[in-house]
């Protein structure tokens, strides 16, 4: 069986940069542990797999090791593969997800604005194994799906060296490391779930649904720039929007293929 495969940078407008994210349309669903071991053999942050149902799409995730629950990289490029490359004539796509409900993502001139669910951080205790895990004792720590610690300024966030054994040891999903950006840019962060097979993720969608809700209290507005510190870097303009978090994003495509299961 031929698949179609595509690779995407997403959060960016160059090849190399962003999240890259493998897409995989499918005409019908694939037993899990086949989209398991595409996704481990493709070894990237995440990939995709989506199926047309009427006129919406069904949409799964996957890392190297576990399905996720919500990939806002991984859905701006699905959404960048549909409407560039199956679909052009649309301007908007629905996906249905398993766990995240229903996000629409839509053309905005040459970016992607992507409609996704706000996960609002509360405080929570510092684990004792924290400070050990991140080397770096965070101003405050907060918790939704992930920890999300935040720090006094930018540069502290690009220092952290993290302990990825500790890290992998906290109880939650992922660990988000966030500070005040400067230059135009609202807030910087970085991201680390190296339990569910991604050490630094590139940009990560998902944990802005996070950082703009907590951004948006503390700066007292509502539409934010963003900007992902790791090494490839991303930039995301992003809108707190009641309980939804629109994020605006550009992707490009890096290869195009099929692969055989």
């Amino acid at each position: 069986m031929l698949v179609p495969y595509y690779q995407v940078d997403a959060f960016t407008d160059r090849v190399f940069g962003g999240n890259p994210a493998a897409v995989c349309p499918l005409e019908r669903w694939l037993p899990a542990a086949t989209m398991q071991a595409i996704a481990a053999e493709s070894n990237l942050a995440d990939t995709a797999f989506f199926v047309k149902k009427e006129e919406e799409y069904e949409l799964r995730w996957f890392t190297p090791t576990v399905e996720v629950d919500l990939c806002g990289h991984a859905t701006l490029a699905s959404a960048y593969v549909i409407l560039h490359h199956i679909e052009p004539g649309r301007d908007r796509v629905s996906f249905r997800t398993i766990n995240a409900g229903t996000l629409v993502v839509s053309r905005q001139g040459e970016r992607l604005a992507m409609d996704l669910p706000a996960r609002v951080p509360i405080p929570v205790t510092t684990p004792v194994n924290l400070v050990a895990a991140l080397g770096k004792q965070p101003k405050a720590l907060l918790g939704s799906r992930d920890y999300l610690a935040v720090y006094d300024n930018a540069d502290e966030v690009a220092a952290l060296d993290p302990d990825m054994a500790a890290v992998a040891k906290l109880d939650r999903w992922g660990m988000i490391v966030t500070a005040p950006g400067k230059n135009g840019v609202d807030f910087v962060s970085r991201f680390f779930a190296p339990a569910n097979g991604i050490p630094e993720d590139p940009v990560t969608g998902s944990a802005h649904c996070t950082l703009v809700p907590y951004w948006a209290a503390r700066l007292g507005k509502t539409q934010l720039e963003a900007r992902q510190i790791s090494r490839r870097g991303g930039a995301l303009s992003c809108t707190l929007d009641g309980d939804r978090v629109i994020i605006v994003g550009r992707a490009v495509l890096y290869l195009e293929g099929r692969i055989a299961v």
